[in-house]
């Protein structure tokens, strides 16, 4: 069956409604795209609202939002979804979808507020549960809704309202997404790739399998010893001490590593010599569990990587940064690795994760989960044919999804291609995908490092205009200004200083190879 062909019978569905006669079909109003007749759908919502504030469910501060026809729905056998749909000539002609972020369950209305605003057609969705609920975890078809049939379903279903609505199709598609928004881009490309035209993947989690085996490995090294546990103590000794080694490795003393792989630590310099205690250095469990965590989970039986480690450089927290602390809080691993390696792995909440096997169990996970869940087909062929443009982007500092996760995958569609297409892999890639490492930021935001960047202008940019983006301008806000800007570069390319001028304007750095 034509992978298109739910859209193109949603399509006919929204031209039988508005009375189409093979032309461009009359536009519905808001309160008629009720009765508008979906596949599998149901029409839950239709309402007009006046431009202000909105405060919908689960809202926790209104959003500011343009004048707006609101329409929800569910798609069987769960999966709720909303379009907005700028009224008058509010509407840019475009569709925006955008991501969720962890587990989902719930609707991303600020990324849709901020969508309206700029004049988009935007949907979100709720993945097919409630945030609130944990039974779904087991459930295999809620778990394949949540790892790519919601996103495509909604997409599916946005498309057809907006057209029946404004009584023609966007005349671009792109969607936006970080975290799991960035995982829900990726797997769009792979498995929908005529679905949108440009994405947008941010700290995308595209091995989520091989992510939450990386973040029991973090379990293991610091709750498996005694005295191993890293507090917020140790973590800022830890990163004033690489700092202090490799800050200046870039040219700028700025608290930043542009490119933390430069940075060869070892956290032997802080262990306690024999007698010495106190805040200055570390136990030998806590230096075990740093080399443990930068080295990321190994199978113990062949040695072989099965997820990278953390990078040096964003062990503190810092503002809108929580660092390491992220996935190392409490007595239990990370709420979402116990969410996807007991329930969804185990069928077990009370799963004891101390037994996990790092070598038996990691292939009955992949052959459980992987296909579901993994976004990591190197294979993108079909969105390239399409026409598609991809930006991802990704922090440096990340504490939550390791950055070198992101860098191997785009190493993977070099090589694909390098295979496949008889070389010239990375010409071909970047001519549709490109990498933009951060460096200082944190999990999609915060840290050191600027952290804002428009990367939504640059895909319109590069699809609209075949202009592809050469260099990004990022910025760091502190007080409501602009304290730092700093140009983001296509990967393997970094910023480097001039020489001279303001290291933190953005036009004393240039793009080039490391």
């Amino acid at each position: 069956m034509n992978r298109r062909a739910p859209y193109l019978l949603a399509l006919a569905a929204a031209a039988a409604l508005a009375g189409s006669t093979g032309r461009a079909h009359a536009a519905t109003s808001c309160a008629d795209l009720a009765k508008l007749k979906l596949p599998d759908t149901e029409i839950t919502t239709a309402e007009r609202i006046r431009s202000g504030r909105f405060n919908g469910p689960g809202v926790r501060k209104p959003l500011e939002v343009p004048e707006i026809c609101r329409v929800a729905g569910i798609v069987a056998p769960a999966i709720k979804f909303e379009v907005w749909l700028p009224e008058g000539s509010g509407w840019n002609g475009r569709f925006q979808a955008v991501g969720g972020g962890g587990l989902a369950g719930v609707i991303s209305y600020s990324a849709m507020a901020r969508a309206a605003r700029a004049g988009y057609a935007t949907a979100s969705t709720d993945t097919g549960h409630e945030a609130s609920d944990s039974t779904w975890e087991t459930d295999r078809q809620r778990v394949i809704d949540y790892g790519y049939r919601a996103i495509h379903e909604m997409t599916e279903k946005a498309k057809a309202i907006i057209s029946a609505h404004y009584g023609k199709a966007p005349v671009y598609n792109y969607f936006n997404g970080c975290s799991t928004g960035g995982r829900q881009g990726l797997m769009e490309a792979q498995r929908y790739p005529d679905d949108y035209d440009g994405i947008v993947s941010g700290s995308p989690v595209m091995y989520l399998t091989h992510l939450s085996i990386g973040q029991l490995w973090a379990a293991h090294a610091t709750l498996g010893m005694p005295d191993a546990v890293l507090d917020h103590h140790a973590l800022e000794l830890v990163t004033k001490k690489v700092m202090a080694m490799c800050d200046a490795n870039d040219g700028v003393k700025d608290g930043i590593l542009t490119d933390p792989r430069t940075c060869h630590f070892d956290p032997s310099v802080l262990e306690c010599a024999s007698g010495q205690q106190g805040g200055a250095c570390l136990t030998a469990p806590q230096v075990k569990a740093l080399k443990m965590i930068y080295q990321g989970p190994v199978n113990p039986r062949t040695g072989a990587q099965i997820y990278p480690g953390l990078e040096p450089g964003g062990e503190a927290p810092e503002p809108r940064n929580p660092g390491w602390a992220m996935i190392m809080n409490g007595k239990q691993p990370f709420i979402i690795t116990q969410a996807i390696i007991f329930n969804m792995g185990f069928d077990n909440p009370d799963y004891d994760w101390r037994k996990f096997d790092f070598d038996k169990d990691v292939e009955l996970f992949d052959a459980k989960l992987s296909g579901v869940l993994d976004a990591i087909n190197p294979d993108l062929h079909d969105f390239e044919a399409h026409g598609g443009k991809l930006i991802i982007y990704h922090g440096w500092a990340d504490p939550g999804v390791m950055p070198m996760a992101t860098v191997n995958y785009y190493q993977s569609i070099i090589d694909f291609t390098n295979q496949s297409k008889g070389g010239h892999g990375m010409a071909r890639t970047q001519s549709y995908a490109r990498l933009f490492m951060m460096p200082g930021m944190g999990h999609c935001r915060g840290g050191t490092g600027p952290d804002q960047a428009d990367f939504v202008s640059a895909i319109t940019d590069w699809v609209e205009k075949n202009k592809a983006p050469e260099r990004i301008v990022a910025n760091k806000m502190q007080d409501g200004k602009v304290k730092m800007t700093r140009p983001l570069c296509p990967f393997p390319q970094v910023a480097q200083y001039s020489g001279s001028g303001d290291t933190n304007d953005a036009s004393n750095f240039r793009c080039a190879a490391p």
